[in-house]
């Protein structure tokens, strides 16, 4: 799924910053392995202290028993390699609305301060045995964990980055359309993982999971198509794939405990609010995210993650302590989802603040002019993507040598006649 998000990342960004991004996403893969070895699993499934985090007992994986079975009988060990898959792509979704003017050192630290203060902790205040699961807040694959807490990180840090030179005039077009539909199709077939997989087996949940994934995103994928064809007068590419995108958003949270018609309606509301609120609200803000990692990432996972509470059915998933309010189960669950995502948002926003106040006195945060007009590729890794303006300076000093000789060529010709 990382390198997918890295295609799909990279082919909307100008030529001039396809490196950067490519690499901010990517070397999150070694990263966040190694955060997670270290002390990421501790933090998230080792003691738990008050009910927000984990201890650091299990650092390097110390006293693992990696053989030994969880309470849903697979290894530790494969269940600590399935949870690193959260772990490495998490940060991956902020950094798309970052793109083209943070400095790359100061993301690679803020992701190690991030991925410390802010998603271990939330990983075993939903996943383990914190006080949000304790409360019966349910979020299958990452609604909150996951996608909100992403979402509103990228929000978080497109305010305290500003915007891009020419925000709002800079017509630069995207690299590779083509790479957007890869990325989103790599991500779609690695998303069954994340969210079917959920299931921890390979059983009826999983299936269902399965299904539920499926139906939204076709969902959300035609309707967004619908909405451009109708406010726009034809659809795109890179919004049927941004649409695509947000129905895996809004279901993953709802996956494992909805039926099909549930799905549908995730979808479709999803895809509404998305596009509601980046072509109508994100304009009127001024928030420079870039690639809408809010807007897409955020917006559905808030929407995916308290639709949970209306759709869950003890039907599907009798695990669940009760239904959603749709299915008979009150109002409980469907209260207990909208605190548990007004919480992500608001111990999220703080943290990250806190985070940036702090690191940007150790390390610069933003580019500076120039290097942003240079682009990030030349100015931060000394690369480029595209050798196409190279070439062409190299084509249009040869086609201006051939222009001098033709007119020495021609004069020549002149002299000659004038001899004879």
């Amino acid at each position: 799924m990382t390198p997918g998000l890295a295609f799909f990342y990279g082919g909307l960004v100008s030529k001039r910053n396809v490196v950067n991004t490519l690499l901010s996403v990517f070397m999150i893969c070694g990263l966040a392995i190694i955060l997670w070895l270290a002390v990421g699993y501790s933090l998230s499934f080792s003691g738990n202290a008050f009910g927000v985090v984990g201890d650091l007992k299990a650092v390097w994986l110390h006293g693992v028993d990696l053989t030994g079975l969880t309470p849903t009988k697979i290894t530790n060990g494969l269940y600590l390699i399935f949870q690193m898959m959260f772990a490495i792509i998490t940060p991956a979704l902020f950094v798309g609305a970052v793109v083209g003017r943070i400095r790359f050192k100061f993301l690679l630290s803020f992701i190690i301060c991030w991925s410390v203060l802010i998603y271990y902790p939330m990983v075993h205040m939903v996943w383990d045995n914190g006080f949000l699961a304790n409360l019966g807040v349910i979020d299958f694959a990452g609604g909150t964990v996951v996608h909100i807490n992403a979402g509103v990180t990228a929000l978080v840090l497109s305010i305290f980055l500003g915007p891009r030179r020419k925000f709002g005039q800079d017509t630069e077009a995207h690299y590779n359309v083509l790479w957007v539909l890869l990325g989103t199709a790599i991500l779609w077939i690695g998303w069954y993982g994340f969210n079917a997989g959920s299931a921890l087996a390979m059983n009826d949940i999983a299936v269902q999971a399965f299904l539920t994934t499926t139906v939204a995103t076709a969902t959300s994928m035609m309707t967004w198509m619908i909405i451009e064809m109708i406010t726009q007068g034809k659809p795109t590419l890179v919004g049927v794939c941004t649409g695509t995108l947000c129905g895996l958003v809004g279901i993953t949270p709802a996956c494992g405990y909805v039926t099909v018609s549930g799905a549908f309606w995730i979808g479709l509301l999803a895809t509404f609010a998305s596009y509601g609120f980046i072509s109508l609200i994100k304009p009127r803000l001024g928030i420079d995210d870039a690639l809408d990692a809010f807007g897409c990432h955020g917006v559905s996972g808030i929407v995916g993650s308290i639709l949970t509470g209306l759709f869950a059915s003890k039907q599907v998933n009798s695990s669940i302590a009760q239904s959603g309010l749709f299915y008979g189960g009150g109002f409980k669950l469907f209260g207990l989802q909208l605190l548990a995502t007004a919480f992500t948002i608001a111990f999220t926003a703080a943290v990250c603040t806190i985070i940036i106040i702090g690191l940007r006195r150790v390390v610069k945060m933003r580019v500076d002019e120039q290097e942003e007009a240079l682009g990030l590729d030349q100015g931060e890794h000394g690369e480029v993507a595209d050798y196409t303006v190279p070439m062409s300076k190299e084509l249009s000093s040869m086609q201006a040598h051939s222009e001098e000789f033709k007119g020495q060529l021609s004069q020549l010709l002149n002299h000659q006649e004038r001899f004879r």
